[in-house]
């Protein structure tokens, strides 16, 4: 439990520190000469370069261990954002963005394959996961506002080199405090109220095609398509939220509107009796209530930005750990790393489509209505009644 509590620490800091950056890339690359379709692409190359990353992740955690990477994205994306703070073109910031989105795809599968791997069964892994989402809503819920601030007080330049050197740190004090056992602690989870003879008598076969499936079966793919149109939509999110007309007048309102997103989170994640609802029950009914969300924001529905934004984030909170509670309750603990990689895969290309899409067609339509339409075309491809058998056992 100690390796968990560390694992929480100093991933709140590196959360903290990557979020703060969110609502002030885009007027950074407005400060440096950027269109609003560059800026876009700024956005989406940190995520496509995500997927090499993610690729050498997923079979490198399963063979060398959760830590390396871990160190290797913290320190590394670190100094990357000390070099970030002398930028002075826009297209040197495009170079930056796409190396540290190459570096910072180890993170994420490495931290949850080590979270699933410490579980002692799957109401223990459960837990562990929507720990990792109350870590990361906290840490997002301050540090929007805490980058705007850090801009408004010492500018740009400066707030690079804060937020770098708090990367830094946390990667030595991971190196120290992390532990890592040097295999997993089982290879499959039984029901928590069963011995562990049942354990042993389980099928085979029934193993072999949660294995299967987890890693190359049609359903998982098809699965995919959610994560993939979750963080399209979030990064269309992310993209408006700086250039629009409330916020043209301070950096801190952009700031406290990402706060807002979550805030709405941390409500959902707090509601520990949702844990008890099957995690595809949880994707598929908070996917819908966010795409009409967006919907209703596309058609300027009479709701406040605010109250909007709230929403999103409480959708949010019930879809994140529901996606990762499925993924680690139908694989084996031998291919956390390539399913993870696989989730990260999905986060990344959705990431990139969502800005570049936004920066081309805003002027056109609404991108909440892409956003919208993004989710409803998942929610369509993805058979849900196929993939509920195997998420019973989780």
């Amino acid at each position: 439990m100690k390796t968990a509590i560390w694992l929480y620490l100093f991933m709140f800091v590196a959360i903290f520190d990557l979020h703060a950056q969110y609502p002030i890339l885009s007027p950074f690359a407005v400060s440096l000469g950027a269109a609003p379709s560059f800026i876009g692409l700024i956005l989406g190359v940190y995520s496509i370069t995500h997927l090499p990353g993610n690729l050498i992740a997923g079979y490198g955690v399963d063979r060398f261990g959760s830590k390396k990477f871990i160190l290797f994205s913290l320190i590394v994306a670190g100094v990357l954002l000390l070099i970030q703070s002398r930028v002075t073109d826009p297209w040197q910031l495009l170079i930056i963005r796409s190396f540290s989105g190459f570096v910072l795809a180890f993170l994420s599968p490495a931290c949850l394959s080590m979270l699933a791997k410490i579980a002692k069964d799957r109401v223990h892994q459960g837990k562990l996961m929507s720990g990792n989402g109350m870590v990361h809503t906290l840490a997002s819920v301050m540090s929007p506002a805490a980058g705007a601030y850090l801009v408004a007080r010492f500018g740009f330049e400066h707030s690079f080199v804060y937020l770098g050197w708090g990367l830094i740190t946390t990667g030595v004090l991971a190196s120290i405090f992390v532990k890592e056992s040097p295999a997993p602690r089982m290879a499959a989870f039984a029901e928590p109220s069963k011995a562990s003879d049942a354990h042993h008598t389980t099928s085979s076969n029934d193993a072999s095609e949660l294995e299967t499936a987890a890693g190359s079966g049609t359903i998982p793919w098809l699965f995919f398509c959610i994560p993939l149109a979750l963080s399209c939509s979030q990064g269309i999110l992310f993209f408006e939220l700086p250039l629009m007309k409330e916020t043209h007048s301070s950096i801190m309102t952009s700031g406290i509107f990402f706060s807002l997103v979550s805030l709405g989170s941390l409500v959902t994640l707090s509601l520990l009796f949702l844990n008890r609802v099957s995690p595809v029950w949880r994707v598929s009914f908070g996917s819908l209530a966010l795409a009409f969300t967006f919907f209703g924001m596309s058609v300027h529905w009479p709701l406040p930005m605010s109250v909007s934004l709230f929403l999103i984030g409480m959708a949010k909170g019930v879809i994140f750990p529901a996606i990762a509670s499925f993924l680690a309750g139908v694989t084996s603990a031998s291919r956390y790393g390539r399913t993870f990689s696989f989730l990260s895969i999905s986060y990344s290309v959705g990431a990139f489509i969502g800005p570049i899409v936004s920066g081309h067609v805003r002027d056109i339509m609404s991108p909440y209505f892409i956003a919208f339409a993004f989710l409803m075309i998942a929610l369509s491809m993805v058979p849900f009644r196929a993939i509920l058998t195997p998420s019973r056992t989780s």
